[in-house]
C-alpha cells in the first residue's frame, strides 16, 4: 500500500512537473508573440553582408568596402523603399529626413571610415559594440588622428544597416573582417610603425580575441597595445541559452521568436530591435576568450600580450566587471597593463536602492591582494563631496596612494553606465547639451514625466547616461598610454 502511494505521488509529482513546465512555455511563447510587429528592419535579408566564407573574395578592405557599398545599397531597397504609412515617424531612423536619420550627418557613421594621414606615427583600428556602429568609436578616432595616426573605424558584419543584420552574423564573421581592417591598418601605418588596437564592449572582445590567436600561432602582427572601453570579457550565463530560442523562429508563425526586444528604431547610431543570435554570438566570444587563455597560462601568467589600458564602470548591467578581472587581468603576467574603474558617485547616495552596491569589490582590489596589473579607481569615497580622488595600487604593490584631482560628477548622475564610455560630454548626438547646429536628434538627456506604459521607450531610456563626464581625463590616460608603449 506504502509502495502503490509512493508511485502514485512520484507519477503526479512528474506529471505536475511537466504540466507545469509546458504551461510556462505556453505562457513564454504568448508572451513573444504578442509583442509589436514586426517591421521591414527586422526582416530585410541582407545578402550582401561579409561573411567568414567570404574571405576569398574579399582579401582586403578594399574589397570589404565596396561589398559594404552594395550593402547600403541593398539596404535602400530591402527597407527605406518598404516603409509604410505607420513608418513615417519623426523618430525613426529609416524614415529619410527624420530626426532620427543618420543622413543629417555629412558622414553616414554607421559604415566604415578611414582617416588618413601624411608620414604616420603608427596605426589604429577601432571596433566598436555589438548592435553599435562606428560612431561610438568616433571621438577616440580624432585623437589618434590629431596623434598623427593612420585610423580605420570597422563596420563589423550585422552593423549599421538593419537589426535583421545580426539574426545570423557570427562572431567569426566579426573576427574574420577584424583581420582584414587590422593588415590594411598596418600596411598604411608602416610595418616598422607602432600599431594598436582599440574596441567598446564586443569591440574589446574582438581585440583581444586577435591578439590571443596570434600568440596561439595566428598569422598576423600583435598590436603593441589594446584600448579597451567597457570589454564585454564577462557576460550573464543566460546568453548561453539563446541559441535554442532562436531556432524556433524558423517556424512559421514563431519569427518574433528571434528576437529578445521589438522595439523603436529611433536611435541612428544603435539598434534598438536585439536579436536572440546577437546574444549568443557574444556569448561563444568570451568562450573562445576562455578557451585561448586556458590554453595559453602555464600558471604564470600570460607574457606577451599586448599593454593594456582599460576602462570600465564598477556598475555595468550590460558585462560582468569582476569578470573583467577574474577573466582577463588576472591572467596577464606583469607586463604593464592598467585597469581604471569608474566608481558610483557616492555624493548621490544610491546605495540602498543599488541591487549589488560595488564597494565591497572594489575595496577588495584595492586593499586585499597583490595584483599583476595596476589598478585605478576614480572614486569620491564620502557621500560629503562630489569631487573626485584618484586610488592607484601598482602592480604587485601592496599599497594603494590617494591623490586629489578636479574631476567632479556631474549633478543627478549617479554612475557611468556601461555605453557612456566612448562619447564626449559635448557629442551631438549623446552628449549633455543638444548641439544647435545639429539638426538630428539629441539623446542625451531625456528629461520627460508623466504617465509609465504609454510612451514608444521603457523607462530605462530616461534614466540611462549616454555620455562619459571623464571622457576628457580617458583620452589623457589613452594619449599618454600609446606615448609610453614600448
Amino acid at each position: 500500500m506504502i509502495r502503490t502511494l509512493i508511485r502514485h505521488g512520484l507519477f503526479f509529482s512528474v506529471y505536475g512537473l511537466v504540466f507545469s513546465s509546458m504551461l510556462a512555455l505556453v505562457v513564454f511563447f504568448n508572451h513573444l508573440q504578442s509583442r509589436s510587429d514586426l517591421r521591414p528592419w527586422h526582416s530585410a535579408e541582407l545578402d550582401e553582408e561579409f561573411r567568414v566564407t567570404s574571405s576569398a573574395a574579399v582579401r582586403d578592405l578594399a574589397d570589404y568596402l565596396q561589398l559594404e557599398e552594395r550593402l547600403f545599397r541593398q539596404l535602400q531597397e530591402q527597407v527605406y523603399d518598404q516603409l509604410g504609412p505607420s513608418d513615417f515617424r519623426l523618430l525613426n531612423r529609416y524614415n529619410k529626413g527624420s530626426l532620427s536619420d543618420p543622413g543629417t550627418f555629412t558622414h553616414n557613421w554607421n559604415r566604415s571610415f578611414e582617416m588618413p594621414v601624411d608620414d604616420p606615427r603608427g596605426g589604429v583600428l577601432l571596433i566598436h559594440g555589438l548592435s553599435d556602429s562606428p560612431y561610438s568609436m568616433r571621438s577616440l578616432a580624432q585623437s589618434f588622428h590629431d596623434m598623427n595616426y593612420w585610423v580605420v573605424g570597422l563596420r563589423l558584419p550585422g552593423h549599421g544597416t538593419a537589426p535583421s543584420g545580426l539574426l545570423d552574423s557570427t562572431w567569426e564573421d566579426f573576427a574574420a573582417a577584424v583581420e582584414i581592417a587590422a593588415a590594411h591598418v598596418q600596411n598604411k601605418a608602416g610595418t616598422d610603425k607602432p600599431f594598436f588596437m582599440a574596441g567598446f564592449s564586443t569591440g574589446a572582445a574582438l581585440s583581444v580575441e586577435y591578439s590571443l590567436g596570434i600568440l596561439d600561432g595566428d598569422d598576423g602582427r600583435m598590436p603593441d597595445g589594446l584600448i579597451l572601453l567597457s570589454p564585454a570579457i564577462g557576460v550573464t550565463p543566460l546568453a548561453a541559452l539563446a541559441g535554442w530560442q532562436a531556432r524556433l523562429s524558423v517556424l512559421p508563425g514563431f519569427e518574433k521568436t528571434a528576437w529578445e526586444s521589438i522595439l523603436p528604431e529611433f536611435d541612428p547610431y544603435r539598434y534598438k530591435s536585439f536579436a536572440v543570435n546577437a546574444g549568443d554570438q557574444i556569448y561563444r566570444l568570451t568562450v573562445q576568450i576562455s578557451r585561448l587563455i586556458d590554453r595559453l597560462n602555464n600558471g604564470e601568467g600570460i607574457h606577451g600580450f599586448p599593454e593594456v589600458i582599460a576602462f570600465q564602470s564598477v556598475v555595468d548591467a550590460t558585462v560582468s566587471t569582476p569578470d573583467l578581472v577574474s577573466g582577463l587581468f588576472d591572467h596577464l603576467a606583469d607586463e604593464g597593463h592598467e585597469l581604471v574603474l569608474f566608481d558610483i558617485n557616492r555624493s548621490a547616495e544610491v546605495e540602498p536602492v543599488l541591487m549589488q552596491n560595488p564597494e565591497a569589490a572594489t575595496r577588495a582590489l584595492l586593499e586585499n591582494r597583490r595584483l599583476p596589473f595596476t589598478l585605478t579607481v576614480l572614486s569620491n569615497a564620502s557621500s560629503q563631496t562630489s569631487r573626485l580622488s584618484i586610488y592607484q595600487k601598482l602592480a604587485n604593490s601592496d599599497v594603494a596612494t590617494e591623490a586629489p584631482s578636479d574631476l567632479e560628477w556631474p549633478d543627478g548622475v549617479f554612475a557611468l553606465s556601461h555605453s557612456s564610455v566612448p562619447f564626449p560630454p559635448d557629442d551631438s548626438v549623446y552628449g549633455t547639451e543638444a548641439d544647435p547646429e545639429h539638426p538630428g536628434i539629441h539623446l542625451g538627456r531625456i528629461d520627460i514625466q508623466g504617465e509609465t506604459g504609454v510612451l514608444l521607450f521603457s523607462a530605462d531610456e530616461v534614466i540611462k547616461l549616454r555620455y562619459n563626464p571623464f571622457h576628457s581625463y580617458m583620452i589623457k590616460r589613452v594619449e599618454a598610454f600609446v606615448k609610453s608603449v614600448r
